[in-house]
């Protein structure tokens, strides 16, 4: 799969089979995050990689799922992430902001796990203070994002958006995400 084809293919996956993935497969997603663009190669972003199942049972109560359709959201037991990476902002590389870098970082994660086969989700929803605990994640660190991983259990599909953006599920459980379409957000040479 090419890189535009991983784009367009990739979409959040919230249910995961069981099968456990590498630890090769997990420094490849974080070496391709260590390579995303940096606001004055600063590099802020570090990673905590989940892969121990009790941790990641520990890590998944800290995290929120799916707004729009919960509870349907919320992977349900056997349907659970198998691994997380924890993005961290040091804020001994840099005192403020980090945020650009930390969301280039981990689109490249979204990207590369997608064309490795694997479902990913990016989550924002995060009991950080709990979290921090769990992990003893130093006080100069802070967790901007954690991204969950495994092979996807379910096929969301592309929606063209109409009045609404929000994602829902069909009574055959299937996830549709609408999209807004190209010819209303592009813009050439003016608004």
């Amino acid at each position: 799969m090419d890189v535009y084809e991983a784009v367009t293919a990739r979409r959040t996956t919230r249910r995961f089979k069981q099968d456990a993935l590498s630890r090769e497969m997990l420094e490849k997603l974080v070496d391709a995050a260590r390579l995303a663009p940096s606001a004055l190669n600063l590099q802020p972003c570090e990673y905590i990689v989940v892969d121990d199942l009790k941790v990641a049972n520990e890590v998944f109560k800290t995290l929120g799922w799916a707004a729009y359709i919960a509870p349907e959201g919320t992977p349900k037991e056997g349907e659970r992430p198998v691994a997380y990476i924890v993005v961290l902002l040091n804020g001994e590389k840099c005192k403020a902001g980090g945020e650009a870098d930390a969301a280039a970082a981990i689109e490249n994660i979204l990207i590369t796990a997608c064309g490795e086969g694997l479902g990913s989700c990016w989550i924002g929803s995060v009991d950080r203070e709990r979290l921090s605990k769990i992990l003893h994640i130093p006080e100069h660190c802070r967790i901007y994002s954690v991204v969950a991983l495994g092979y996807a259990a379910e096929k969301p599909v592309l929606d063209e958006a109409a009045e609404s953006i929000r994602y829902w599920k069909d009574e055959k459980g299937v996830l549709h995400v609408p999209k807004r379409k190209l010819k209303d957000i592009v813009h050439f040479n003016k608004y």
